[in-house]
């Protein structure tokens, strides 16, 4: 397997989708599409400040890749939705403005391992979103992303934890890589492009529509760092 780094630009939507899919989703899409397989694993970069506290990294979020039907299609535990499976394209759309990193594994994806991996993920869809249980290392109704993809390598016998509770995106990341299980070979970019605006007619106007836009930026900004995803 060779190393492949790229940077892309892409645009973002709220986290339960209607994706208005743009030419620049699609493109992205479709590459990352003919390198990704089942097992593939995508960790973010994100801005939420309590992971990166907590767990000392820039690592924020995790999620992971089944081949169904010829299509890529992510799952993932996120906050304020629970454990879910949505199309590769629409996952891309919605993780702007995070920097996706994806592994691949470094060993043959066999059925035998498949099987597992799978049945875990999709035995656990509708399970609600829970990251207080991180702290105790205790198993509890909710699950959160890493414990999520963490127990579907257990289920495989890919890895191992002791408390998969207690695993953090970035510590899931580190494990995979001392153990030489995966490797990174893409990076992503996910830049969202300026939102179109209206101009103001005088000053007045001006101002108003000034006020608005700074309000809404700052409430994305904040909800995207203390909210999470």
């Amino acid at each position: 397997m060779h190393v492949l780094l790229a940077t892309v630009i892409l645009a973002g939507s709220p986290a339960e989708p209607v994706v208005d899919l743009c030419p620049t989703h699609q493109v992205m899409a479709e590459q990352l599409a003919d390198e990704v397989q089942t097992g593939t694993l995508l960790f973010s970069q994100g801005d939420c400040l309590a992971v990166k506290v907590f767990s000392k990294s820039e690592y924020t979020h995790v999620a992971t890749v089944v081949v169904e039907d010829n299509q890529p299609i992510v799952y993932e535990s996120t906050n304020g939705v629970g454990v879910r499976k949505l199309p590769l394209d629409e996952y891309i759309a919605v993780s702007a403005p995070d920097e996706l990193h994806v592994y691949q594994p470094t060993f043959e994806f066999h059925q035998k391992l498949q099987a597992p991996f799978v049945s875990h993920l999709k035995q656990e869809l509708g399970r609600p979103y829970s990251v207080k249980h991180h702290l105790t290392g205790k198993r509890c109704e909710g699950v959160h992303c890493a414990e999520y993809v963490t127990d579907a390598l257990i289920a495989a016998d890919i890895m191992r934890a002791k408390q998969p509770p207690k695993v953090s995106p970035g510590s899931l990341r580190n494990g995979i890589e001392q153990a030489r299980r995966y490797r990174e070979t893409l990076v992503l970019n996910l830049e969202p492009p300026e939102p179109e605006r209206e101009e103001g007619d005088g000053w007045c106007e001006s101002l108003w529509l000034d006020t608005k836009y700074c309000t809404q930026d700052c409430y994305v900004s904040f909800k995207r760092k203390f909210l999470c995803r």
